[in-house]
């Protein structure tokens, strides 16, 4: 069941990429863990086809920005696999909203209609959650699981890539830092947009005017946020 699992939802050239680096036992302990959870008829959020959609959407190859998230909205049904993303009828969460203003603030306004973010993914954004997945109603569920270590691999082979903004929002992101080469990529680190800690420095970050600064230093095409 978990080779299956793994095979159906994480995409062929991100699966390639990190097979050159580990052997993917990273990914065991989670999908062991989910595959359990099923089993007992427990809710998983995003739904199981969604879970790796943020590598789907964005390829190994286009990547050339990743932006971290905790884990996934915990209601049934919101999130998209896309980290802070939500599906497109579904309304805005408080973090997005706080996003959207902040853009908004920075460059002028967003593109995006509604909640999803997949037209940033298909630019070249990661957008990866810390943890991929939670337990539909119990925010943080997943958190030891060990979806930390696959999330490490991955940050792993994108180090042997250069000229790559990574965007850390709060504590929980700004612990991959460490495993960032600082050397060859641009790192932004702010609070989280939660309303909660949006005031203690995510407003007034401009790390999207940044980003598309530093992208466009490297003649690397900005992004369309």
């Amino acid at each position: 069941m978990n080779k299956n699992f793994f095979n159906f939802t994480l995409s062929k050239s991100w699966e390639y990429e990190l097979k050159k680096i580990s052997d993917l036992s990273s990914l065991k302990k989670p999908v062991g863990y989910i595959s359990k959870e099923i089993s007992k008829n427990k809710e998983i959020s995003p739904d199981i086809k969604d879970i790796f959609k943020a590598f789907e959407y964005c390829s190994f190859s286009s990547t050339k920005v990743v932006i971290f998230g905790q884990d996934p909205y915990f209601q049934k049904g919101v999130a998209n696999g896309l980290a802070f993303s939500v599906k497109s009828n579904e309304t805005l969460p408080a973090s997005l909203r706080n996003i959207y203003k902040e853009i908004e603030n920075d460059i002028g306004m967003t593109s995006n209609i509604d909640g999803c973010l997949k037209s940033w993914a298909i630019q070249g954004v990661l957008l990866l959650n810390s943890s991929l997945t939670v337990e539909v109603g119990k925010p943080g569920s997943h958190s030891n699981i060990g979806w930390q270590d696959f999330i490490y691999d991955v940050v792993k082979v994108i180090n042997q890539k250069e000229n790559i903004v990574f965007i850390l929002w709060g504590n929980d992101a700004k612990k991959y830092d460490k495993h960032i080469d600082q050397n060859k990529n641009l790192v932004l680190s702010s609070a989280h947009p939660s309303p909660l800690s949006s005031y203690r420095g995510f407003f007034g970050c401009k790390h999207f005017s940044k980003c598309n600064k530093y992208l466009k230093s490297k003649n690397i095409s900005e992004i369309k946020w």
